[in-house]
């Protein structure tokens, strides 16, 4: 009468490292887990999306050259367009004192940085920071910023159109600046005066850069790029999810 008993245990006892092997995690590779990326949110959700690049030198002197390019996508958007605000700031009492602190602070940057080529073939977030001088600072950041609310956020002053395939200029005694939009996306660029070095910060084809060079000193560097999604707070009913996210697929044609 046993027999049978004794027998289902070996049974069981027998199978337990066949169900240890089927229950084993198995790693996947980064090929495998970019298909399971989550991709959708229920359109009637998303009532706004926007990127807003930000790029900033002040030099020794306090001066600032810079440029703030923004997009944001709402039901009532048309067409995706970046929008740009030029920054030109003089130097103020403070900023002038610390620059006659060290009077090496305004001497021509004699930094050498060599090298980098493989930069330009990058994927996703690249953020680099290369210094070859003293005192200087240099900062970049991504943001991705999820909110809910039940009625679209109201909207900055936009600024100036950036067309696909035009540049936007501007120039001070920090720098040079230039902002392009190309079909491979949106590209900001700061030239300083005096050799003190470059910053770049680029947007399109599914990756983001972030590239700053120091060659002289006493520099502050920002490159900031933030992404804002507003979902909609409230459930709504199931008739009301027929919306959809055309105005998305507009940047496409941008190189996004």
């Amino acid at each position: 009468m046993k027999t049978p008993i004794w027998l289902a245990m070996v049974c069981l006892t027998a199978s337990l490292p066949t169900q240890a092997e089927i229950f084993k995690p198995i790693e996947l590779k980064d090929q495998e887990l970019a298909t399971l990326r989550g991709r959708y949110v229920m359109p009637g959700r998303i009532i706004s999306f926007g990127v807003v690049m930000t790029s900033t030198w002040e030099n020794a002197k306090g001066e600032v050259i810079g440029a703030r390019s923004s997009m944001q996508i709402q039901q009532s958007t048309i067409k995706p367009q970046f929008y740009v605000s030029m920054i030109d700031e003089k130097p103020t009492s403070s900023t002038s004192t610390r620059s006659q602190d060290t009077s090496t602070n305004t001497s021509p940057g004699t930094g050498t940085v060599t090298g980098g080529n493989g930069l330009n073939s990058t994927q996703g977030v690249t953020q680099v920071v290369r210094a070859a001088g003293d005192n200087n600072t240099a900062y970049n950041n991504v943001d991705i910023n999820v909110a809910k609310a039940n009625q679209t956020p109201a909207t900055q002053p936009p600024g100036q159109a950036l067309d696909p395939g035009s540049t936007l200029t501007g120039s001070n005694g920090a720098g040079s600046l230039s902002i392009s939009s190309t079909g491979t996306g949106v590209q900001l660029n700061i030239v300083a005066n005096n050799n003190q070095g470059s910053a770049m910060q680029r947007l399109g084809q599914g990756g983001l850069m972030q590239n700053t060079t120091l060659l002289g000193s006493t520099n502050q560097v920002r490159n900031l790029t933030s992404f804002n999604v507003v979902l909609r707070d409230s459930a709504q009913a199931a008739g009301s999810y027929n919306g959809n996210l055309d105005q998305l697929k507009g940047l496409r044609t941008s190189g996004f």
